[in-house]
Parts: C-alpha cells; sequence; structure tokens
C-alpha cells in the first residue's frame, strides 16, 4: 500500500526537477498538485463506494426475509461506511504527500485520524441502533429495556474513544492515559452517578422483570398512571391515560415503590371492590307478610322458601316466643339484600364466576354500616371495566328501597326541608 501511493504521489517533484524548475517551487508545485490529486481520489472513492454499497444493502435487504438488513439501511450504515474508506485512504496518504513538512503532517494526520475515529463510533452506532430496532420487534425481546443496553454500550465505546483522540492529540501512552483516568475516578464517577445507577437499576428491573415496555403502572410520586412507552438508561416514559407524558428516573423504580397492574391484565378478571353505606336504624325483622311480598322477587324465592321453612323448625323445637321479633331466629332486611345481591352477582354476565363472589358487611362507621361488593369482572379493559362496575351499581342503588333500607347520605338543605 505504501509503496502505491509513493508512486502516485512522488512523480511530479522529480519531474519538475528535471525540466529545471528550483527545488522549493518545485516542492510547493507538488504539494499543491498532490493535495488537489488526493481530494479528488478520495472523493472518487467516495462515490463509488456509496453507489455500490448502498445499492448492494438495498437489493439484498429486498430479497431476504430478516428486516435487520432493512434497518441498517433506514439507520444510514452502508452511508457512513462509504464515508469512512476515502478518509482511511487519506490517513493514508498525509504522510507521503507531507513528508518534508513534518508539523503540519503532524495536525493534519490527528486531525483526519480523529475524524475516522468519531466515523467509526458512528458506524457502531447505527449498527447497535439497527440491532436494538431488530430486537424490539421481536416478541421475546419488545417489552425489555434494549435502550439501556445499547445506551450503556455507546457510554463504554464513546470514553474509549474519548481516550483515543486524548493520546493522540497529546502524544499519551494508553498506560498513562489509563493512570491519569484511574486517578479522576471519583469525579468520574460524581460525573455519571445517574448514569452508573440508571444502568445498575436497568438490569435489575430486566433481570426481576418488574417493568416491561406496554405495561400499566402507577407511580403516585412522580404523577404517572398509565403504559410504559421507553426504558432507557437514566428515563422511563410514561404516557399516562390523558395522553400526557411522565418522565421517571430509571432508578427510582428498585428505590421506590410503585404498583404494576400486568398481574391483574395477565389473570382472568379485574377487581371490583366498592361499598355503599346503609343507614343503621333503617336494618329491621322482616315480619312475615314482608317476606310474603318479597317472595315476588325471582332470584330470592326460593331461598325464602328454604329459610323460612328452617327458622320455623328452629322456633317451633325450642318453643320460640314470637310475640317479639328479638325472639329465636328471624330475617333480617339487611341479610335478605345481601342474598339477593349475592344471587344477581352470580347471575350476571359480566363476571368471572370462577373468582371471589362475594356481597359482605364490612366493620360499622359513624356513617352507616358498609356494604361491599367483592367480584371480578370478566372484561379488564377499563371501558368495559368502568360499564360493568356502574350497572351492576345502579342496579343494587335502584333495588335497595324494595328492601326498605336506606342509602346513607350527608344532610343537605333539601332533606332538612322534606324532613
Amino acid at each position: 500500500m505504501h509503496k502505491l501511493l509513493e508512486k502516485i504521489f512522488d512523480w511530479l517533484y522529480p519531474l519538475l526537477r528535471k525540466i529545471g524548475l528550483g527545488d522549493t517551487l518545485a516542492s510547493y508545485i507538488s504539494l499543491i498538485f498532490d493535495i488537489i490529486l488526493l481530494c479528488f481520489i478520495a472523493y472518487f472513492i467516495y462515490v463509488v463506494f456509496r453507489l455500490t454499497l448502498v445499492t448492494i444493502m438495498a437489493i439484498v435487504a429486498k430479497k431476504t426475509k430478516t428486516n435487520f438488513d432493512d434497518l441498517l439501511v433506514s439507520n444510514q450504515t452502508a452511508k457512513y461506511i462509504a464515508h469512512l474508506i476515502p478518509f482511511l485512504f487519506i490517513y493514508k496518504s498525509v504522510p507521503i504527500i507531507l513528508e518534508d513538512y513534518v508539523y503540519w503532517e503532524s495536525i493534519f494526520g490527528k486531525m483526519v485520524g480523529i475524524y475516522i475515529i468519531i466515523l467509526s463510533l458512528w458506524i457502531i452506532r447505527s449498527v447497535l441502533k439497527a440491532f436494538r430496532d431488530y430486537l424490539k420487534d421481536q416478541p421475546r425481546f419488545s417489552d425489555k429495556p434494549i435502550d439501556s443496553y445499547v445506551q450503556v454500550i455507546m457510554i463504554v465505546l464513546w470514553i474509549f474513544g474519548i481516550g483515543v483522540i486524548i493520546s493522540k492529540i497529546f502524544d499519551i501512552t494508553t498506560n498513562t492515559l489509563l493512570a491519569s483516568l484511574g486517578a479522576l475516578s471519583a469525579i468520574i464517577i460524581l460525573v455519571f452517578r445517574d448514569t452508573i445507577l440508571g444502568f445498575v437499576a436497568s438490569v435489575q428491573v430486566s433481570l426481576n422483570d418488574m417493568v416491561r415496555i406496554g405495561d400499566w403502572i402507577t407511580f403516585d410520586k412522580y404523577g404517572a398512571d398509565g403504559d410504559v412507552i421507553e426504558i432507557n438508561l437514566a428515563t422511563v416514559k410514561v404516557r399516562n391515560f390523558d395522553n400526557t407524558t411522565t418522565t421517571i428516573p430509571t432508578y427510582s423504580l428498585i428505590s421506590d415503590s410503585f404498583r404494576n397492574w400486568r398481574g391483574m391484565l395477565d389473570s382472568d378478571g379485574r377487581r371490583i371492590k366498592r361499598h355503599l353505606l346503609i343507614k343503621a336504624k333503617s336494618i329491621r325483622f322482616l315480619t312475615e307478610d314482608e317476606l310474603q311480598n318479597l317472595k315476588k322477587i325471582q332470584l330470592i324465592s326460593q331461598y325464602i322458601d328454604v329459610r323460612q321453612e328452617e327458622i320455623n323448625k328452629y322456633n317451633k323445637t325450642y318453643n320460640v316466643d314470637k310475640s317479639l321479633s328479638i325472639n329465636g331466629r328471624n330475617m333480617t332486611n339487611f341479610g335478605l339484600f345481601r342474598k339477593y345481591i349475592t344471587q344477581y352477582l352470580e347471575h350476571y354476565p359480566g363476571l368471572n364466576k370462577n373468582m371471589i363472589l362475594l356481597c359482605r358487611q364490612l366493620q360499622p362507621t359513624a356513617h352507616g354500616i358498609p356494604l361491599e361488593i367483592y367480584t371480578f369482572s370478566k372484561d379488564q379493559r377499563f371501558e368495559q371495566y368502568e360499564y360493568i362496575m356502574a350497572d351492576i351499581f345502579d342496579h343494587i342503588i335502584a333495588s335497595i328501597v324494595y328492601f326498605d333500607l336506606e342509602i346513607f347520605e350527608l344532610p343537605t338543605e333539601s332533606n332538612s326541608v322534606v324532613n
């Protein structure tokens, strides 16, 4: 290679000397000619390789089934490689052209060398970006923080590249440079603290499968409530349900508490857990006439018959005095209403009957007796879930009057006037 370059650039100077030109004039003319020739050859190499590489890569991308080569084309990898080749030619040619100009040869040689290093890093970056996009399209890796790993690799490569550039500029050996970096390690750690913490967090998040891209998470500390759209080295982006975007530090995923709804979405149902407050004074025993009237409600008609027979048998066995309702065993409007709601939930088509389904009474409060519905909807989608829950409670609120029960409400001006 060296001999070929000498033949290309070292022939004009001897020719000019033979025809009688002075040493200085011949040297300058030869230098100018060699620089023009170098630029022309470098540009020719660039055009040839750009057309060749881009065309070949485009043809290969069309004929192969994998889309990795398509991503290489879209990330302009061939274009960057086409830029690199002529600069390698220039880098090899500069020492020959500027052989008699040591100072300028050193400056231009370093400049071209630095550009080659940066261009090489840019090529690696484009390949890594294509590889990242390729993995994101694969179902196995679509929910993994690929961006974080690519960023870490690029940071390491940039540190290495900057080290080589510094050693080239100041003519420092690699050992001396590494020793200097060791002395500055505390400062480096301080500067890259967030990056280091983010990398550690990304690895732990990935290994422990804490968060995937596409997961619905709720992070009250940062006001995030939506789907994870990106996980990179420093931040996690969450698209909230109001279409705003919240940026969360990656390290906070392992240092703070957040809620991941993936388990619910992967399960067979979404939990409905809501209660109504029933006025305590509206709860009472039911009379025979009231029970006969409530038998018209089809869902509990058979239950009332069976239950009434059991109660009558018990009261008769123990000679219970029924002149007072409190004696013996009795049915209450609240208990019968809970049974009715349970039966209603059992027959409701939007609930998963293979999961917990109950209507229960909670600890009494100053505002009444909480009647809680605890069940799971079949459909986990937000719109359908809200519809199912509202439909159930619409029915409960409307049917409560049939059992002569009252829902607790704070006193209002209209209530006080009526009362």
